[in-house]
């Protein structure tokens, strides 16, 4: 439930014993940006991640550790971790770190079509975890039926309710998905930021859903982002919007092609789009190339850029 049912990366763990499986990934990238400021060009490993899982009887647990800290420093960071109880009505319990069950993209690049996301670098891309305050700390209760499943998660970027005399209120987050219509999936969620005294809360609504046509994968999605200043100098009140569409096309069991169309609202005033072509290849069944054009239009002045990166991913 802590994952929504869209385009996850699916990969075969390392099973050391009955209790404990390991699996992972090692992404790296050849990036050239085109920008009306400057010519920018970079290459070598984006990410490393290894992920342990543990399963003893109807407690299930995880670990991810990884270098894709928010600080870009390379040092090692703790993704995820956390344990999961499972009840015979269907019900779980899951507490410790993980991310948000919002949003058609999640947070490995093993689980994208492309190499870059839809929303740059924005507050947009909610099931992101490795963007820096898009991890949560607290607990999760969720529901699984045949055709549909509920979670609700109460929790806070990093567990700390109060520090220093301010107050940082918990979060709340509703995500419903339901599958019941063969080749479709469809999710609905809300999520409430109740950030320290002084900062922006947040209003976050997310809606997407796929659909599987023959070879061809649909996707689209809309989020809204309602903003309160809360008495902060310098933020005002707002709603920003976003929405993509995507579609992937297997043009053998090798090679597809992803096509995307993508637009945010940077602030009121500012609105960005993006195209993305990214034609992808299995080189082998753990390691995936994905070749991408994306040709973003900026409202700001000299911030339109043309990017080309080959990107390659090994999973194990």
């Amino acid at each position: 439930m802590l994952v929504a049912f869209g385009m996850v990366g699916s990969v075969s763990a390392i099973e050391i014993n009955e209790n404990l499986s390991i699996n992972g990934f090692i992404d790296g990238s050849i990036t050239k940006t085109d920008l009306t400021a400057g010519d920018t060009s970079n290459w070598g490993i984006d990410e490393i991640e290894v992920d342990f899982l543990f399963n003893v009887g109807s407690v299930s647990g995880a670990v991810h550790v990884d270098t894709n800290d928010a600080a870009g420093t390379g040092d090692l960071d703790i993704e995820q971790a956390h344990f999961t109880y499972t009840l015979d009505n269907g019900v779980s319990l899951t507490f410790g770190r993980y991310g948000s069950a919002l949003g058609l993209e999640r947070e490995d690049p093993s689980g994208l079509f492309t190499y870059s996301r839809a929303y740059g670098n924005s507050n947009f891309n909610l099931g992101n975890i490795d963007q820096d305050g898009m991890a949560r700390e607290g607990l999760n209760i969720s529901y699984a039926a045949d055709a549909w499943s509920l979670g609700v998660s109460i929790d806070n970027p990093d567990g700390n309710i109060r520090a220093g005399g301010v107050k940082n209120d918990l979060d709340f987050e509703i995500a419903l998905s339901y599958t019941g219509i063969e080749n479709l999936s469809v999710g609905i969620g809300h999520r409430n930021d109740n950030q320290a005294t002084g900062i922006a809360e947040a209003e976050i609504t997310n809606i997407n859903a796929t659909y599987q046509v023959g070879k061809a994968l649909l996707g689209a999605e809309w989020s809204q982002i309602d903003t309160s200043a809360n008495g902060q100098a310098g933020v005002t009140d707002g709603d920003l919007a976003a929405h993509m569409f995507l579609v992937d096309y297997d043009v053998s069991d090798k090679l597809g092609v992803a096509v995307r169309y993508s637009s945010y609202e940077a602030s009121t005033t500012v609105d960005v789009d993006q195209i993305t072509i990214a034609p992808n290849y299995a080189i082998t069944d753990s390691l995936g190339a994905i070749l991408e054009y994306s040709d973003v239009s900026h409202d700001t002045a000299n911030m339109d850029s043309d990017t080309i990166a080959l990107e390659l991913t090994y999973t194990f």
